[in-house]
């Protein structure tokens, strides 16, 4: 049996948590540095290459961006951070209401953090997950572009970027392995989340 999302759809968009869909399902956001290639991961995840805009400019996606996957739990896209050419106060203003959802978003059962594997560790996203972990929020890593390395560029990207963690957190955090192009770490990710929501009690929503 072939694990796959088999229904997607778009709930609704907007900037101001309360107007996010009732917190009755889990839910998962996706993050990461703009250019991460994050919706072409989403749309790769849910077979549709149409669900999440992707654009030639970064830094497109400005707002939080709900999505029901399979009647059983929201798939959220997140507006990229650390995008140069954004103005401090639109960045600031991006920042407050993340924040506000992260911390106030009750069913929010895991953050998968988008990291570019053509680039050394970066400071924005240690950081940023570091700031996870003070909240409480749980985490996964998603490492993205894999299809741009040779295996031995990735296998070194890997232990480099372990290394790195290892010096701030006791353990590596779940991570995957994806491409978009050839559709590396899908199902590794899909199975996680469901079995993640095989042990959530719903009657907490």
């Amino acid at each position: 049996m072939s694990i796959k999302i088999n229904q997607a759809e778009f709930v609704i968009s907007n900037t101001d948590v309360r107007l996010c869909p009732q917190p009755n399902m889990p839910e998962y956001a996706f993050i990461g540095r703009s250019n991460v290639g994050k919706s072409s991961l989403i749309n790769m995840l849910t077979n549709n290459k149409k669900l999440a805009k992707i654009s030639s400019k970064p830094g497109k996606t400005r707002l939080i961006n709900h999505f029901l996957i399979d009647k059983s739990w929201y798939l959220v896209d997140l507006p990229g951070y650390g995008y140069a050419k954004v103005n401090h106060n639109a960045r600031d203003q991006f920042q407050k209401f993340i924040s506000r959802y992260m911390t106030t978003r009750e069913n929010l059962t895991n953050v998968f953090v988008l990291v570019d594997s053509r680039h050394e560790p970066q400071g924005i996203d240690l950081d940023f997950m570091v700031w996870l972990g003070e909240h409480g929020i749980p985490f996964s890593i998603v490492f993205t572009k894999l299809d741009k390395l040779r295996k031995t560029q990735s296998e070194r990207f890997i232990t480099n970027y372990k290394r790195e963690m290892l010096k701030m957190w006791e353990e590596m955090p779940p991570y995957f392995i994806t491409s978009s192009v050839d559709g590396t770490g899908k199902e590794e990710i899909i199975q996680y989340i469901r079995e993640i929501n095989d042990t959530v009690d719903y009657s907490d929503y």
